[in-house]
């Protein structure tokens, strides 16, 4: 349709899904909603995209159970909510959702947790092929920062506004909004983005003027990073074209936050090719530097060496490089912070470590 928006879209989509529930019972049939399987099993590389998508297997939400009937009156309860939403221009945090259901009129409607809510709403996504973005859906506030020499142009409830993201915000850095498709890059010095698990590295890097010296837009991850996050750092490097590492603690849970960003998440793969950016490094905290720089440790705990073990057969990681470093991890036991270079000095991550690294790398 012509002059459709995403809200229109989506709305759309959510009533032809409330739709095809109804024909299914006019035409006598008992109502289903096919899945993909949300398994690290049931995930394989699409070479187009160069991202890791769903597979052909399938789950069925299906009313011939009693289980299965209260997953899909649930969904259409969620489905009649977000249509109303978007109808009237309103948005809600995924929190909310969880006890909005509360106020519904039939009990067995009524979500038991958050992570039953949470999932309805990516199983819409995929059902629908609508992001939770278009269906005006946040998350809590995620934190996470931009900070670096990029000018942008925000869309917001009040009219556009111009950021530089160095000039014009504190130390705190450019709060990324939780749909980054409202931003419009304007001009940028940037050379290259870095994204930075913790905050107290991150706080380092921008202390120590990191961002500065080498025009580098650091990009805070707050751990495991948010559907924003990872959204705002794809499109830094289709748009602008710009080369994306990715700087975390040297445990399996951190390779974990790397392949969010440069793979995509099991769990959120049916939007592989709008999140991930398969081009993206690992920059470190590597188990090789942990030999190299004998940085201070922690030694591996036993669900540490599991999640090694089973990164090992994940096939998100399955290249000559993470092989070498997983196999020598498990070899000396040991883990690593990024905050452990500290033990070299305060500069010694942006004076040393950093550079040597990006060099090595051809991004530097």
């Amino acid at each position: 349709m012509s002059g459709q928006t995403q809200e229109d879209r989506a709305r759309e989509q959510l009533i032809d899904l409330a739709a095809e529930f109804y024909d299914q019972f006019a035409g006598g049939q008992i109502p289903e909603m096919k899945l993909p399987t949300r398994t690290k099993s049931n995930i394989e590389y699409d070479e187009d995209s160069e991202v890791w998508v769903y597979g052909d297997r399938t789950s069925t939400r299906s009313a011939n159970s009693v289980r299965g009937a209260r997953k899909l009156l649930k969904a259409v309860y969620t489905i009649d909510f977000l249509a109303k939403q978007l109808e009237e221009d309103r948005s809600s945090t995924l929190r909310e959702l969880y006890y909005l259901s509360e106020s519904w009129d039939t009990k067995e409607a009524h979500f038991t947790d958050q992570d039953e809510s949470n999932q309805l709403v990516e199983d819409l996504e995929i059902v629908s092929h609508v992001t939770r973005e278009d269906f005006h859906m946040r998350p809590e506030e995620s934190g996470a920062t931009l900070m670096g020499p990029l000018r942008l142009r925000e869309q917001t409830r009040r009219g556009e506004r111009e950021i530089h993201c160095q000039e014009d915000v504190g130390e705190g850095g450019y709060q990324i909004p939780n749909n980054p498709d409202t931003i419009e890059f304007l001009d940028h010095d940037v050379d290259f983005v870095l994204c930075v698990e913790t905050g107290g590295m991150r706080d380092r890097l921008i202390e120590n003027g990191f961002d500065d010296e080498y025009n580098t837009l650091v990009v805070h991850l707050k751990g495991q990073p948010a559907r924003a996050t990872r959204r705002i750092t794809k499109r830094l490097h289709d748009e602008l074209d710009l080369p994306v590492v990715v700087f975390t603690d040297g445990d399996p849970w951190s390779y974990r936050i790397y392949g969010s960003v440069a793979y995509g998440s099991i769990k959120s793969a049916h939007l592989s090719e709008y999140l991930a950016t398969p081009e993206a490094e690992f920059v470190g905290i590597q188990p090789a530097d942990i030999v190299e720089y004998d940085l201070p440790t922690d030694p591996l705990a036993d669900s540490d060496v599991n999640a090694l073990q089973s990164e090992l057969e994940d096939p998100r990681f399955q290249t000559d490089y993470w092989r070498e470093q997983i196999e020598l991890q498990l070899d000396i036991e040991k883990k690593a912070e990024q905050q452990a270079l500290a033990s070299r000095g305060l500069d010694f991550v942006t004076d040393t470590y950093l550079p040597q690294r990006l060099d090595e790398m051809g991004v530097l």
